[in-house]
């Protein structure tokens, strides 16, 4: 895989372990209000503290799975990369459908630039 890619997945992974560190442990911040349009006393709510943890833990599987293709070599390091890239891609096509465009545009065009890198070699 090129550097380019690498780099790219790079940049997707971490993206993904800033939307963990924000759901996880940061869910009534003013980062996540803003992040996530939501309002304060709603992102106080215990159970939705314990749903937007749970996509943080998500997220964070995202993000293990794309740097493990980064250290990982030959076919499989490739067969990785796609996979878990097509899942932010998902991920993305479907937060745009159901929340908001900007989802697909934050996460999923990273996430096609690096598939598109990928396929590129």
């Amino acid at each position: 895989m090129g550097i380019i890619a690498g780099l790219l997945i790079l940049l997707v992974a971490v993206e993904h372990i800033y939307i963990l560190i924000i759901e996880m442990f940061f869910s009534e911040s003013k980062v996540a209000q803003r992040s996530f349009g939501l309002e304060k006393e709603f992102l106080k709510d215990e159970r939705v503290k314990i749903m937007m943890a749970n996509q943080g833990l998500y997220n964070g599987f995202l993000a293990m799975g794309l740097i493990w293709s980064i250290f990982e070599t030959g076919a499989f390091q490739v067969q990785l990369a796609i996979f878990f890239l097509s899942c932010v891609v998902c991920a993305a096509i479907y937060g745009a459908v159901t929340v908001s465009y900007r989802i697909l545009l934050m996460q999923g065009v990273p996430a096609i630039l690096a598939l598109l890198a990928i396929f590129a070699i």
